[in-house]
């Protein structure tokens, strides 16, 4: 039953999200100064003058399984993908708090960014706003958007996955409507 559930709400979720594209390899990644979950700030054009490269992922939050799979995932290679030069960083919509939640869910040790105001979520053009009918749907499982990420916007991200070079060009990217899959490691690792 709960498997039904998760593919209902998969198929409303990429019904919802059919508007959004995503950043094309190449382009140049949009730069941002975000503070992260230590309250450290971080700067794109910083961290590429000091790393080979950023993988920079967006997560829907910590109530999220395949997220949080995603995520311990990348804690379980963090030395494999810094040992390429890389430095991971996550930005969601979720609250401060809820970012605590997901850190001690999946031990993550790299940078959380709460993308407040949406502009790297909009920079990157994976942000997507969800209808009432998923939101009442997502309720329904147990899942409180408003509650999550401290609004009532019921804004996502699609969850994709950049690579971006010591140059800032995007040399990596997974970007799929199916919140399901993510990028993996060993595809990270082939592209750093």
């Amino acid at each position: 039953m709960k498997k039904l559930v998760l593919i209902a709400i998969g198929l409303l979720f990429t019904l919802t999200v059919a508007a959004q594209n995503g950043l094309k390899e190449g382009t140049k990644a949009p730069s941002f100064t975000a503070k992260d979950n230590t309250g450290k700030s971080i700067s794109l054009n910083q961290l590429l003058k000091s790393h080979k490269a950023v993988v920079l992922f967006f997560y829907r939050g910590q109530w999220c399984p395949y997220c949080n799979l995603h995520i311990k995932q990348l804690q379980d290679s963090l030395q494999l993908l810094t040992a390429k030069g890389a430095y991971v960083v996550g930005v969601t919509p979720e609250t401060g708090e809820n970012i605590n939640k997901t850190i001690e869910k999946t031990h993550a040790s790299f940078s959380m960014i709460q993308d407040k105001g949406y502009k790297i979520m909009d920079a990157y053009d994976v942000k997507f706003v969800m209808d009432e009918g998923l939101v009442t749907k997502y309720k329904g499982y147990g899942v409180d958007l408003n509650k999550n990420n401290g609004n009532s916007d019921h804004v996502l991200p699609v969850p994709a996955t950049y690579i971006i070079d010591h140059t800032g060009k995007i040399t990596f990217v997974h970007f799929d409507k199916d919140y399901k899959k993510r990028a993996s490691v060993a595809s990270l690792l082939k592209h750093l």
